[in-house]
């Protein structure tokens, strides 16, 4: 038994986990050793960890560097784009345990500040390549993060799929994903240039301002449990800090939430179904498919901007992890927000979404694309510029989300 053993078995079996039980027992239980046998190589599960991260710096640099050298020697920034979404896509698709591991213990944990240096010591300098991009990285969102966070998103879909089926991807799905991957981001949804760029919207904004978020006062409970986890994390928020806050007893408390877990759960399925229903209020204020589409997602951020104490609880646990029973699959209604609106989606050849008729995902293609701008919405708030309050978050920011997913790289770059 080596090192790298002992690193790719704990890939497997804390990955299974996201990260949530990280336990050296685990792992000697997978390589069939005792635990001591394990402290032989490792002396704890800091030093195990550490060893992760180099074991995935050197794999993912050595596959990268390649392509990165030919992105950097590509004769537009399109083409460039392309040659590093190929790239990325390739090896997340091929290596499924450390796409969990750098979704979750690279580029998900904030103790981990810096992410260009232990490549730039292997060979791969980041920020020369993404200094070719830096008109790309001054808007709000950045293009650069709408394209990371389809890629994450698609490639989870991928892996989810997989394991489902219970099979290891073989080449023609990898290259069904790619190209399904290239066209959601150089088209997006591959509406109507022309048309996207005469929408009035400010006038579309204004009708969604008019409507009202619904019943809810500072006595909600559910409002009381989000505003507790906004604040202590959801770790620390105890029943007690919502039975205070509520002005409820610990036993009345229990009267609405058989436990911790339950509360969570409550909470995110109650605020999820708040948000869809004000999403539908605001697709209703206009009959035009594209304008529905604008309409949904800006009233999406529009309930999110006015209750920061929900996306915050929502964010823990988006990248926390928080174990809330079982919500796969989610109630039918959660990702069918825009099901209902017949969009002329014309590149795509029909309502096919790339990837669907290939039989890559399950989803129907509207669930799939209200997964997409659900996703790609938290990101964009959650990663709005230092100091900026979510109240404060500009319309034109929910435009510049809207024209990438409607028109892709497209709609920027010809």
């Amino acid at each position: 038994m080596t090192n790298q053993d002992i690193v790719k078995a704990a890939l497997r079996v804390w990955g299974r986990e996201l990260y949530t039980n990280t336990s050296l027992s685990e792992v000697a239980r997978e390589l069939g050793v005792s635990k001591p046998a394990l402290y032989r190589h490792f002396e704890n599960k800091e030093a195990l960890l550490k060893a992760m991260h180099d074991y995935f710096f050197d794999d993912y640099v050595a596959h990268v560097k390649p392509g990165l050298e030919q992105a950097m020697a590509a004769k537009d920034i399109r083409e460039s784009m392309l040659v590093m979404i190929r790239v990325l896509a390739d090896y997340f698709a091929r290596n499924k345990d450390l796409f969990i591991f750098a979704l979750i213990e690279v580029y998900g944990n904030t103790e981990q500040k810096n992410t260009t240096q232990p490549m730039r010591e292997r060979g791969l300098d980041m920020e020369a390549f993404s200094s070719n991009y830096s008109h790309m990285i001054k808007e709000n969102p950045s293009r650069l993060q709408m394209i990371s966070s389809t890629i994450i998103l698609r490639m989870a879909s991928f892996h989810k799929e997989e394991r489902k089926r219970g099979e290891t991807p073989g080449e023609e799905q990898i290259r069904s994903l790619i190209v399904s991957l290239e066209k959601w981001i150089t088209v997006g949804l591959g509406l109507n240039r022309e048309l996207i760029d005469r929408m009035d919207y400010e006038r579309l904004e204004a009708s969604v301002s008019g409507l009202s978020l619904g019943a809810i006062d500072d006595g909600d409970l559910i409002k009381a449990v989000a505003s507790v986890v906004a604040e202590a994390g959801p770790w620390n928020a105890s029943m007690e800090m919502v039975a205070q806050r509520s002005g409820l007893s610990k036993s009345g408390l229990y009267a609405h939430f058989k436990s911790k877990q339950d509360m969570m759960r409550q909470l995110f399925m109650t605020e999820f179904s708040r948000i869809i229903a004000f999403a539908g209020e605001g697709i209703r204020q206009s009959v035009v498919p594209e304008e529905q589409l604008y309409l949904g997602l800006y009233s999406i951020t529009s309930y999110l901007r006015q209750r920061p104490e929900i996306l915050a609880a929502l964010d823990w646990i988006r990248t926390r992890r928080l174990d809330l029973g079982r919500l796969d699959p989610p109630p039918p209604h959660f990702f069918s927000v825009f099901r209902n609106i017949r969009l002329p989606i014309e590149d795509w050849g029909g309502n096919n979404v790339p990837g669907e008729e290939d039989g890559l995902f399950d989803d129907s293609p509207e669930d799939l694309i209200s997964q997409w701008i659900l996703f790609l919405t938290l990101n964009m708030l959650m990663h709005r510029p230092e100091g900026m309050a979510f109240a404060d978050f500009p319309n034109s920011s929910i435009r510049v989300l809207y024209r990438f997913i409607t028109l892709g790289l497209k709609g920027y770059i010809e």
